[in-house]
């Protein structure tokens, strides 16, 4: 069964090896094949935008979806995993995720799980921002 994939004016596509750049007006793919890697613009990660360590694992992994040889970002991807789950424990079960969804070979849902990893640390790092708030708060009002 085909991939039905409909593009906004300018978006881009990665299919494969390819990145498929629409142009001014709404397309619509139906993308056949097996084991394609596809990836939508909004799902790109770059180094320049990967600026946490959760995002960074979401490149490595993506690194892998797409490279013909995924092993070859395997060093990369284990490290940047011990360097989050020593300052972020509570990541364990997203790490084991995608972890089990690597050694299966399917990169995709291993991408997926790195979006859930990805919420974890945006949810950490917004309740660190409120207690230094309050902190602030508290020794303004002192």
């Amino acid at each position: 069964m085909a991939l039905k994939v409909e593009l906004k004016p300018h978006e881009r596509i990665i299919i494969g090896a390819c990145v498929v750049t629409n142009t001014d007006q709404r397309a619509r793919l139906l993308i056949d094949g097996d084991r394609i890697p596809i990836l939508r613009e909004k799902d790109i990660l770059t180094p320049d935008t990967a600026d946490t360590p959760a995002k960074l694992v979401y490149l490595a992994v993506q690194l892998m979806y797409l490279s013909p040889d995924p092993m070859a970002h395997h060093p990369t991807y284990f490290s940047l995993v011990r360097d989050i789950l020593t300052t972020m424990p509570s990541a364990w079960p997203f790490i084991e995720g995608i972890n089990n969804f690597i050694l299966n070979g399917d990169l995709y849902h291993a991408l997926k799980e790195s979006k859930k990893l990805i919420g974890h640390e945006e949810q950490i790092l917004a309740s660190a921002r409120k207690m230094q708030s309050l902190d602030e708060f508290d020794r303004k009002s002192a």
